[in-house]
């Protein structure tokens, strides 16, 4: 089954060719309202067409309860509550506290319709590079649902063969199960491939290249924020500078909603 784009209309693109993040578009931070804005500020430039993720050598952990992880990281919205209060997008261990309150900000939330990124990744096996989709879940915190369009890690990658993460998880939302899948495909992925996802009650449907790779049956209808993240898992601080900085590119995102919604 072949992605058919002719049952969508067009309603968020970037393809970063005026080389300057549009504020309207994207929050450069990745859940800032968990750590300082130091630690969730993202590293990036533009070169050859594409935005460019970065990890440089010096930067800071996300937080330094999660160990090494450093992110470089896009989304379209963000929220919390006050200071000191679990209230906020993404809590993936119940510990977190808000360290930097947030506005409600939704720059692009949709609720149904088509997503995709064009990326291209590098062959790290300490790196992954991911599009996905989170509930915004200032209106309900049950909307906690993600869409994983794709992840690409590093160690799973190759220039023949790739192994890619994709599904639906649950988070804290009751009603969904988490359903990951790896699915291997004959492709490059340090290479530019197009990755998409439809969705609308009932059913998600996941697109490499708009061939159909994976169906997911279960109910998402709530809005939802659009995040593009470069991640690095380091295990410790004993640093090559040689193998810095870390990459992942972004050559397009697009948003599309349903003719008939």
């Amino acid at each position: 089954m072949q992605l058919d784009r002719s049952r969508f209309i067009l309603e968020f693109e970037d393809a970063f060719t005026s080389k300057r993040l549009d504020p309207a578009r994207w929050i450069p931070h990745y859940l800032p309202h968990w750590t300082s804005p130091e630690r969730s500020a993202a590293r990036y430039d533009f070169v050859d067409g594409a935005l460019r993720l970065r990890i440089d050598a010096e930067q800071p952990a996300w937080r330094d309860a999660d160990g090494g992880l450093r992110v470089s990281n896009l989304q379209t919205g963000s929220w919390s509550g006050l200071l000191g209060s679990s209230l906020g997008q993404h809590r993936h261990v119940d510990e977190l506290r808000v360290v930097s309150p947030q506005p409600e900000r939704r720059l692009y939330t949709p609720r149904s319709g088509l997503v995709e990124v064009e990326l291209r990744s590098t062959i790290d096996p300490t790196t992954m590079l991911a599009f996905w989709l989170i509930g915004f879940e200032a209106d309900a915190p049950d909307d906690s649902g993600e869409i994983c369009v794709i992840e690409l890690f590093g160690d799973s990658i190759g220039t023949k063969t790739s192994e890619l993460s994709i599904g639906v998880k649950a988070h804290h939302d009751p009603r969904l199960e988490d359903d990951m899948a790896r699915i291997s495909l004959d492709i490059d992925a340090a290479a530019w491939h197009t990755y998409s996802a439809t969705w609308a009650p009932d059913q998600v449907q996941f697109f490499v290249d708009d061939r159909l790779v994976r169906t997911v049956d279960q109910d998402i209808d709530y809005p939802m924020q659009l995040m593009v993240d470069l991640f690095e898992f380091r295990a410790d601080e004993t640093i090559d500078t040689s193998h810095y900085p870390k990459v992942g590119e972004v050559r397009a995102v697009r948003g599309f909603r349903a003719i008939d919604r």
